[in-house]
């Protein structure tokens, strides 16, 4: 069995879409699948996502669907995105995520 490990610092900066800075690291590849952590904030942005599962690791914020239905962001919460679903993101606090997409 291998093990491998990577440092939270060695985010690097996607490129600058507006008001949300955000940072990305793919940690490994699971099968076709990517896992990595992502940080963003604060500030606001509109996104059309990927399939995607996430934990929250750190900050707050919302992420508010086209139907208006909104979920709260902060440590410990889970969430499942679909492909082409249109978000809103407000990130209050900066906010660092573990994601499989």
């Amino acid at each position: 069995m291998r093990l491998t490990a990577q440092k939270a610092h060695l985010l690097a900066p996607e490129a600058d879409s507006g008001a949300l800075r955000t940072m990305s690291g793919s940690l490994t590849t699971f099968s076709a699948d990517e896992v990595g952590l992502w940080e963003a904030g604060p500030g606001k942005d509109t996104d059309t996502e990927v399939d995607e599962v996430f934990v929250v690791l750190a900050g707050a914020g919302t992420v508010t669907f086209v139907d208006e239905s909104t979920l709260r962001l902060c440590p410990g919460v889970a969430v499942r995105l679909y492909a082409g679903d249109r978000t809103r993101w407000n990130v209050t606090h900066r906010l660092r995520k573990l994601y499989l997409a």
